[in-house]
């Protein structure tokens, strides 16, 4: 008699599907902007998101164990909010050129998630509390925001270097390499982008009076990267994604502590796991800090963001898989 999929994985091979596909969808979305891609790719997106929420409930219902005291459930539930929350944003923002990302990195947390996969096994006792289906999903769900944040950021810096690129490029061509290149050793490249070509009659679009939003007109690179927002919106779209994830994030360290104190007698032990969610809460501090500041907002900011989310990987998978501590998922 044939092996039957228990619904629980046969939820999670349709969300991993949907999530590639749709991964693909949006990707080619990016560099076309063929209309049907999107629509495809959103739908794919919003059916992977609810498909995992019901996988996550039906596994609760099939076990009546809690499904986030484990990686395989922790990594669902942050593949899951990373797509929700970000679907918010485009949705709201006509983002979903940006998804491609965001479904490539839930996709592998979804399938890296799938080797972690325990069976049914209760959890240990200090796991069995109700500070679980609170804490756990506070601080999950910061580390979704905090993805869409990085997704943000990593296009910030991909439109920025661009243009950079073209804006240079057009001016090697009108004054010749040799002055662009004295030039860059003492001039920020975007003055000598706009300086240049006004002076040599080229037209030039300014958007912003912002480094990189120097876009030259008629080259096919500066017309498609003319149809992304402009470098100070996708900034705010940054920091927005921040503030969702930073108050979620301090959330999650408060019943953490809470829970601690319950289980172990102590709110703060200086465990690796909470001294590197501690670590992750002051990059993300700083970056909000910094981020009123206008020498820093923008380019600046948005490399702390890439940092900010390099240190929730560490946080997230890091300390858990390789470092022994209270919080390690090492067997």
């Amino acid at each position: 008699m044939p092996h039957k999929m228990p619904l629980d994985e046969v939820l999670i091979v349709i969300a991993l599907a949907s999530y590639v596909i749709g991964a693909l969808s949006l990707l080619v979305y990016f560099f076309s902007r063929e209309d049907w891609l999107r629509n495809l790719g959103a739908t794919l997106a919003v059916a992977g998101c609810i498909v995992q929420f019901a996988q996550l409930i039906a596994r609760y219902e099939t076990t009546h164990i809690w499904p986030l005291l484990n990686l395989y459930g922790s990594l669902s539930l942050f593949a899951a909010m990373g797509v929700a929350i970000f679907s918010v944003f485009a949705f709201r923002y006509k983002l979903w050129f940006a998804g491609a990302l965001v479904l490539a990195i839930a996709a592998i947390a979804l399938a890296y998630g799938v080797t972690w996969d325990e069976g049914t096994m209760p959890a240990v006792p200090s796991l069995q509390s109700y500070w679980a289906k609170i804490h756990v999903p506070l601080v999950v769900s910061a580390y979704g925001a905090f993805l869409v944040s990085f997704v943000f950021s990593i296009l910030y810096l991909v439109k920025y270097y661009a243009e950079l690129a073209v804006a240079g490029g057009k001016v090697a061509s009108q004054m010749g390499t040799d002055v662009v290149g004295a030039a860059l050793r003492v001039t920020p490249t975007y003055m000598i982008a706009r300086i240049a070509l006004e002076d040599a009659g080229v037209p030039v679009d300014t958007v912003a009076a912002e480094p990189g939003e120097a876009i030259v007109a008629g080259s096919p690179m500066s017309s498609w990267l003319a149809t992304l927002p402009s470098l100070g919106q996708i900034d705010v779209l940054t920091y927005r994604a921040v503030a969702v994830g930073l108050p979620l994030l301090t959330l999650g360290i408060i019943t953490g502590a809470m829970w601690a104190h319950e289980s172990w007698g102590a709110y703060w032990q200086w465990d690796p796991k909470e001294t590197a969610a501690l670590f992750s809460w002051i990059v993300y501090a700083i970056y909000m800090h910094l981020h009123t500041r206008a020498a820093w907002k923008g380019l600046r900011t948005s490399w702390i963001c890439v940092a900010g989310f390099a240190s929730i990987v560490f946080c997230y998978l890091g300390v858990n898989i390789w470092i022994s501590g209270l919080h390690s998922y090492k067997m």
